[in-house]
């Protein structure tokens, strides 16, 4: 980890899928269903869930295997994006302790939003879904912007809608690409380790500032 001051925040920016919603059996039940149509096995639990931050495309992958690309991806990336859609709460829910630390930073005034590569056609439906969200005071699509993260693009426009400053902005998320974003926008970076943090560098290695094993801990900090 980085060593750096911390200093109360003037907001904080969360990643979403594996951050702030536990939205992997989502995801997951969505594969096995694409898989169903092509009468192949269906990816276990404990398979897909470190998987489920990478996207449509990073499933897919799973569950076809290493011949994935002889198949019509594009096509079966569009099954699947319809299904999800039309189940994308069904087993989500937040992470425990997330909705209660939410609520401590309304309460201590401190701005949050969510800056996602989730696409917002999805992103804007399943916010719905939680009224927690009508707290957010921005929600960054993967798509809002040309550019997503790893770039710093999406979190320096939140901040701009925000009128904070990114310096004075925690960002939180549980993926590489997360972390990376935060430092490169000078933010301080937290490691959300209840989350899908599957990548090839150990978390210890991605350079963020805390890592953290619960959302209440945000509030500790703070506090």
């Amino acid at each position: 980890m980085r060593a750096k001051t911390l200093t109360k925040p003037q907001g904080i920016l969360f990643d979403l899928d594996g951050t702030v919603l536990d939205t992997a059996k989502d995801l997951g039940e969505t594969l096995n269903y694409v898989l169903s149509t092509l009468d192949m096995p269906s990816v276990p639990y404990d398979q897909y869930r470190p998987v489920a931050s990478h996207g449509a495309l990073g499933l897919l992958k799973l569950g076809l295997g290493e011949n994935w690309q002889s198949y019509e991806v594009e096509k079966l990336r569009g099954i699947f994006l319809d299904y999800y859609l039309n189940n994308i709460s069904t087993h989500t829910d937040f992470f425990a302790g997330m909705a209660d630390t939410l609520e401590m930073l309304n309460q201590q005034n401190i701005l949050w939003g969510v800056v996602t590569n989730k696409p917002a056609f999805l992103t804007e439906v399943l916010l719905t879904k939680y009224p927690e969200f009508k707290h957010s005071k921005i929600n960054v699509s993967g798509d809002t912007l040309k550019v997503r993260k790893p770039d710093p693009q999406p979190l320096f426009h939140a901040c701009k809608h925000m009128q904070i400053d990114p310096q004075q902005t925690w960002y939180v998320g549980d993926a590489f690409r997360d972390i990376e974003a935060g430092n490169r926008a000078g933010m301080q970076t937290f490691i959300a380790n209840w989350g899908y943090t599957q990548d090839e560098l150990p978390v210890e290695e991605w350079q963020a500032d805390f890592i953290i094993e619960q959302p209440s801990e945000l509030v500790s900090i703070i506090k």
